[in-house]
C-alpha cells in the first residue's frame, strides 16, 4: 500500500532488440571470398563426409549464393556445427543448422557478422537521465512531502533509497544478460536505461541490443535466463529488508494505491509479518526500499512473459523452437482478456505482438536442450507464475 496513487503503470521491460532476419543480415555484412561459389557443388560433400548423409544440394537466396545441403546428420548436431562453422567462417561464410520436416538442413550463407563497437556515452547519458527521472517520479508520485523547496529537498533525500534499490535490481538484471552473452561469445550492447518521469517508477526498464546470433538453444536459454535470475537475486533481499522497515497499518478509507500480490510477494510478506496481507482491513505500508523490491519482482514478471523478444520469449523458444509462434498468439489473446481487469495489459498485448514479429533463431537450431537445460527452462516458466501479478496497481479513490 502507498499513500499517494498514480496512473496505471507502463510496461517495464528488458527488450532484446534482435537482428530481424538472420540470412539477410549475414549477406550484407561481409562479402565472401572469391571463387567459393564456383565449388559449392563439391565443397559441402567433401567437408560433410563423415558428418552428414547428403541427399541433395541446392542454391538459393540473394543471387543464388546461399547453399542448402539437405540430409541426415551422422553425428550429434552440436558436433556437426562445431566442425563446420569454423571452416566456413574462415572463408567468409556462416553455417546455420535447421530442420525441415524429418530432414536436417545445413545452410551455408555468404558473409559473417562483424558487430559494431559499443557506444559508451549513450548508456552513461541515459543512466544519468534515468536517475533524475526516478527521483522526479518519487517526489511527484510516492512522497507525501509538499512541493515547497524544503519539501522537495526532503523528498529527494528520502528518494535515494528507492532509486538506489531499484537501480541495483535493474542493473543486475541487465548485466546478467551481458556477462552471460559474453561468455558464449555473443556480442551485445551495453544496457540502455530508459527514463520515464511520468510513471510510478520513473523508468521504463532497459533495452539491450543483441548484435550477434546465439550459437545454439542452450546459449539462447542461459542468456535469457541470466537477467531475471540476477535481478531476482537482488530484488528478494531488497524486498525483505524493505519489508522489515515497513509497518502494517489499517487501510485508509480512500486516497491510496494498492500494489498487487504475486504468489512470491504474498509469501515474503507472510514470512516477515506472519500472516497474509491485506487482511482484516489492514495492509503493509511500504517503505520506499520495499516498494523498489516489489517493483523488482514486477519487472521480473513482465520480462518472463513467454513471448516475443522478452526474456521469457527466449526461454520459451529454447524449449519449444518454432512452435513458439503459436504460443505468442495465445499470450496475446490472454493479455487482451486480462486487459479487462487492468488496462495496462492491453499495452502489453500490443508490445508482445510487435516483439513477436522479429524472430531470431540460433545458428544451430537443431540441437535440443539437454535434460538440465529443459529443467532450467521449466524452472523459469514456474518463476514467471510465482512472480505474475494479475493487477499490478489499483487506485483507491
Amino acid at each position: 500500500m502507498r499513500a499517494l496513487a498514480s496512473v496505471a503503470s507502463p510496461p517495464y521491460l528488458c527488450y532484446h532488440k534482435p537482428m530481424t532476419d538472420n540470412r539477410r543480415m549475414l549477406e550484407r555484412e561481409e562479402p565472401p571470398l572469391p571463387g567459393l561459389e564456383a565449388h559449392t557443388g563439391d565443397i559441402p560433400h567433401a567437408l560433410l563426409r563423415g558428418i552428414m548423409e547428403v541427399e541433395d544440394v541446392t542454391t538459393g537466396g540473394t543471387q543464388g549464393r546461399t547453399v542448402r545441403v539437405r540430409g541426415r546428420f551422422r553425428v550429434d548436431p552440436s558436433e556437426a556445427y562445431e566442425r563446420l562453422a569454423p571452416w566456413f567462417r574462415a572463408r567468409g561464410h556462416t553455417v546455420l543448422l535447421r530442420r525441415e520436416g524429418d530432414a536436417d538442413v545445413v545452410l551455408i550463407v555468404p558473409g559473417v557478422i562483424r558487430p559494431s563497437p559499443n557506444n559508451r556515452w549513450i548508456p552513461i547519458v541515459l543512466a544519468i537521465a534515468t536517475i533524475a527521472s526516478m527521483l522526479t517520479s518519487y517526489v511527484l508520485f510516492q512522497s507525501s512531502a509538499d512541493l515547497s523547496r524544503e519539501g522537495i529537498l526532503r523528498a529527494v533525500g528520502e528518494g535515494w533509497g528507492f532509486v538506489a534499490s531499484l537501480l541495483a535490481i535493474l542493473v543486475s538484471h541487465e548485466f546478467g544478460h551481458y556477462f552471460m552473452a559474453r561468455r558464449f561469445g555473443v556480442a551485445v550492447s551495453l544496457p540502455y536505461l530508459i527514463p520515464m518521469p511520468i510513471s510510478p517508477f520513473g523508468t521504463m526498464g532497459a533495452v539491450i541490443r543483441m548484435k550477434d546470433i546465439p550459437p545454439n538453444r542452450r546459449a539462447m536459454l542461459l542468456i535469457g535466463a541470466a537477467g531475471p535470475l540476477a535481478g531476482l537475486a537482488v530484488a528478494i533481499p531488497v524486498l525483505l529488508y524493505g519489508l522489515s522497515l515497513s509497518q502494517v497499518t489499517p487501510l485508509p478509507a480512500s486516497g491510496y494505491s494498492m500494489e498487487g500480490n504475486s504468489l512470491l510477494y504474498a509469501g515474503l510478506k507472510y514470512l516477515i509479518f506472519g500472516r497474509l496481507l491485506p487482511s482484516g482491513g489492514e495492509d503493509v505500508f511500504l517503505h520506499p526500499v520495499a516498494f523498489a523490491g516489489w517493483a523488482g519482482l514486477l519487472v521480473t514478471s513482465f520480462n518472463l512473459i513467454p513471448a516475443g523478444q522478452l526474456d521469457g520469449g527466449h526461454v520459451a523458444y529454447a524449449l519449444l523452437g518454432q512452435r513458439t509462434r503459436y504460443l505468442n498468439w495465445a499470450i496475446v489473446g490472454v493479455l487482451l482478456v486480462m486487459g479487462l481487469f487492468w488496462q495496462g495489459w492491453f499495452l502489453w498485448a500490443f508490445l508482445v505482438f510487435i516483439f513477436s514479429r522479429a524472430r531470431v533463431s540460433p545458428m544451430d537450431d537443431v540441437s535440443p536442450l539437454t535434460p538440465v537445460g529443459i529443467a532450467v527452462a521449466v524452472s523459469l516458466l514456474v518463476l514467471f507464475v510465482l512472480t505474475f501479478t494479475p493487477v499490478p496497481l489499483r487506485i483507491i479513490m
